[in-house]
């Protein structure tokens, strides 16, 4: 086999493996460029194969990092950790709909959290349970300003917050 026929080759394998990757789920340039690696594919097939899927709006990092956020929202992360787990990704910016929210909403989505996770009990009195709560909404990405004052709560909350 040439080495023409072999760069056609690995062309057409970057191609058809990228979209079906994109096809499943939206993937940042980061994570698709290793994937693509990973199946020892040329640097410069992987660049060109990207740049034309970025041409043609097949693939978008902003678009990623909205989705990627909202998702990750939903499920009950905080900014710090919905942040750090984008910069793993390759995505250095605050998407919109995490630099929108301000600290009241987050506020109220680990007040939520606590509440379905362990209830709203009076936590003044137990030293022990509000750190366990504290350290659980900390690795969920909450800061500590989110979390005492979640921690404060002791009534239901209104859903319509």
């Amino acid at each position: 086999m040439s080495k023409q026929e072999n760069g056609g080759d690995q062309e057409y394998k970057a191609r058809s493996v990228a979209l079906r990757l994109l096809a499943r789920r939206e993937h940042s340039r980061q994570e698709l460029a290793m994937k693509l690696r990973q199946r020892k594919l040329d640097s410069s097939v992987i660049s060109a194969v990207l740049d034309e899927y970025e041409d043609k709006g097949w693939l978008d990092d902003n678009r990623f990092a909205e989705e990627y956020s909202r998702q990750r929202i939903a499920s009950g992360y905080g900014p710090v950790r919905v942040q750090a787990e984008l910069q793993q990704r390759g995505i250095h910016h605050t998407p919109e709909c995490v630099s929108e929210s301000v600290d009241a909403d987050w506020i109220h989505r680990a007040l939520l959290l606590r509440e379905k996770r362990f209830g709203l009990s009076d936590l003044s009195s137990d030293r022990d349970e509000k750190m366990r709560q504290a350290r659980f909404l900390t690795r969920r990405g909450f800061t500590a300003n989110q979390v005492e004052r979640a921690l404060e709560v002791r009534d239901a909350i209104d859903p319509g917050i």
